[in-house]
């Protein structure tokens, strides 16, 4: 096998690599490593590894030994603390010492075990909605029926009535009916599958932001955090545009009607991830909107079921807007997530950036 065939296989690895000298500064690291440290190779490379990560329980002396003792370990299930981030990982690594006349070399191998869980957690998402959605269409199906036979009733029964004051009594049965089945409907979602075109999703973001600022004019500030460089979205815009439209609203109602809030500030992020798992499917690239406010947050119980129908942490909520941006993110063949902590709370939708026949299924992969 040719080094070029070794360089390839070590860049295409969803296993962070680094290698170490003597002195423990980085001589290599793959792009799965620049991906989990959040920096470049060219900022990695002759830097100390620990001022990069150190584990949060384990010895700091603990490479020193491995190198001087040539022994190798691996730890499980660990938490790293990362410099680049806020957040610490969990990960399994590996340590092995590699020796050759004159010099030794330390080589690192590192598997994130957070990206793992979270597709588990898609998993479950993903099959909760399906089974939610079959439970829906079926009561649907009961219930539209006999709502059907109850306004044509009270239709004819208006015809035979010469009472003028009775008619708004069977006025009030077909409004009610009608109001009923509306509501059946926006349970169900889109009703169309979506017309897939080339869309610029910066241009749909900022018709939602000047929407949502038509609707509550300088009482929230707007913070735009785009990446420039994302090539189109193969997508339906207006349902999209409905999609954060519903998860946008929700934020700002969050935020003023909040007595204590301080600064309201929904700040809308896009970023590319390359070789990301949605579901059971992995992409090439997919496209990351964040939509993020600075609010109260939504309790950990809550955000179980946020996105189920007829769910919301409002007094006057319906419980459908969330339920439906997921359901057209899955048309799309998409996910949203939800993070929320006192002050902070992210909404973050996952989006293929390839039309769904380019789409890898290769499961379990990971980022």
């Amino acid at each position: 096998m040719t080094i070029d065939m070794h360089k390839k296989l070590l860049e295409n690895l969803t296993t962070a690599v680094l290698l170490l000298d003597e002195s423990l500064k980085i001589l290599y690291v793959n792009p799965a490593a620049e991906h989990l440290f959040a920096t470049s190779a060219a900022h990695l490379l002759n830097s100390p590894v620990h001022h990069l990560f150190y584990e949060e329980k384990g010895d700091k002396h603990e490479l020193e030994q491995s190198l001087a003792n040539l022994h190798p370990f691996t730890r499980r299930e660990t938490t790293l603390i990362l410099a680049n981030s806020s957040q610490p990982a969990i990960v399994d690594y590996t340590i092995t010492p590699l020796s050759s006349p004159g010099e030794r070399h330390l080589l690192v191998e590192i598997r994130p075990l957070d990206r793992l869980l979270k597709i588990s957690r898609e998993d479950n998402i993903v099959s909760a909605h399906q089974a939610t959605r079959a439970l829906i269409r079926g009561v649907a199906h009961e219930v539209k029926n006999p709502l059907g036979g109850i306004r044509g009733a009270a239709q004819l029964l208006a015809r035979e009535l010469h009472d003028q004051n009775l008619h708004d009594y069977t006025d009030v049965i077909i409004s009610e009916a009608d109001r009923l089945r509306n509501l059946v409907d926006k349970m169900l979602g889109p009703r169309k599958p979506p017309e897939i075109a080339n869309t610029n999703v910066h241009q749909i973001l900022e018709r939602v932001r000047s929407v949502i600022q038509a609707e509550s004019g300088d009482s929230v500030q707007f913070i735009r955090d785009y990446d420039p460089s994302l090539p189109e979205l193969p997508a339906d815009g207006d349902q999209l545009i409905q999609a954060f439209l519903n998860i946008v609203r929700n934020a700002r109602q969050a935020l003023t009607e909040n007595p204590e809030q301080k600064s309201p500030r929904i700040t809308l992020r896009t970023r590319a991830l390359r070789q990301f798992t949605i579901g059971n499917k992995r992409h090439r690239l997919t496209c990351v909107v964040e939509v993020e406010d600075n609010g109260p947050g939504i309790s950990q119980e809550l955000q179980e079921t946020l996105f189920f129908p007829m769910v919301s942490g409002r007094a006057h909520g319906t419980g459908l807007g969330l339920s439906i941006a997921q359901s057209i993110l899955h048309q799309h063949h998409g996910l949203i997530e939800c993070d929320s902590t006192l002050g902070k709370t992210t909404f973050r939708f996952l989006l293929p950036l390839e039309r769904p026949s380019d789409a890898s299924t290769t499961p379990g992969a990971i980022v």
